[in-house]
């Protein structure tokens, strides 16, 4: 399907907006870009594998600026991504055959959780206090980052969002590192072998690209400029507001 030049420019604004919102929060490109593609005029299988494989360009954006300050260190990126990335596998290989409406829901609770528990917890997220990176508490850990990169894999919005608070409160990371690994590494990574797979097994609308990836490298490079200038206090409120609106949306259907 080909798209008119104002259904072009209308893409392109509803990327370069999801994705700056989501690089400022840590996830939730979904929430704007998806329905946008489904309006637009593309089936939920195809919308879906167009979304993530435009989604893989915000982890773009983002590695150009995190790029610059180091923030990853290489065992705790090595560890998200092999414990995530089958998950991610398992999770694409299945959702085309999921019912929809149940997962939606079921995601909506959790993600709206995800926003009050960090508003009721003033202090999570505010300083950078590494814990169970070793023993049994790395098991766990690896356990929680499968789960989200199944999460990752099978669902449309917002599970960036779940491996942001799981950094934080498992791992003890602060808001602004733990969306830095969120974004490079879920939103490059993990994204990137979820649209390998939805590929594969579903059609991606190609000609639509071009408009989502520029808005997806323009909008997560500024979102995380922001995000860095401003510090954890900023991006905690973000994730909050983000996480709770995605929530309603989701159960609101």
């Amino acid at each position: 399907m080909n798209l008119s030049g104002v259904d072009t420019v209308v893409l392109f604004a509803a990327s370069l907006l999801a994705n700056f919102f989501s690089a400022l929060s840590g996830g939730g490109a979904g929430l704007i870009q998806f329905p946008v593609l489904i309006f637009l005029g593309l089936s939920f299988a195809v919308a879906l594998a167009t979304h993530k494989v435009a989604s893989v360009f915000l982890g773009v954006g983002a590695l150009l600026r995190h790029g610059r300050d180091g923030q990853l260190a290489r065992r705790e990126s090595v560890i998200i991504l092999a414990a995530g990335l089958p998950g991610v596998i398992l999770g694409a290989s299945l959702v085309l055959h999921a019912p929809e409406r149940p997962m939606l829901i079921l995601l909506g609770a959790l993600t709206a959780g995800l926003g009050l528990y960090s508003v009721f917890k003033p202090q999570l997220g505010m300083t950078h206090a590494p814990r169970h990176w070793m023993g049994r508490g790395l098991g766990v850990g690896v356990l929680g980052l499968f789960v989200v990169g199944f999460l990752n894999g099978s669902v449309t919005s917002g599970t960036g969002l779940f491996l942001t608070i799981w950094l934080i409160r498992w791992f003890g990371m602060d808001y602004q590192r733990a969306v830095a690994y969120t974004l490079i590494l879920c939103g490059f990574v993990w994204n990137g072998t979820g649209a390998v797979v939805l590929g594969v097994l579903g059609t991606v609308a190609w000609a639509w690209m071009p408009a989502l990836l520029l808005g997806s490298i323009v909008g997560g490079y500024l979102g995380t400029h922001i995000a860095i200038r401003q510090g954890n206090r900023w991006i905690k409120r973000a994730f909050e507001v983000t996480t709770i609106v995605i929530g309603v949306k989701l159960l609101w259907g």
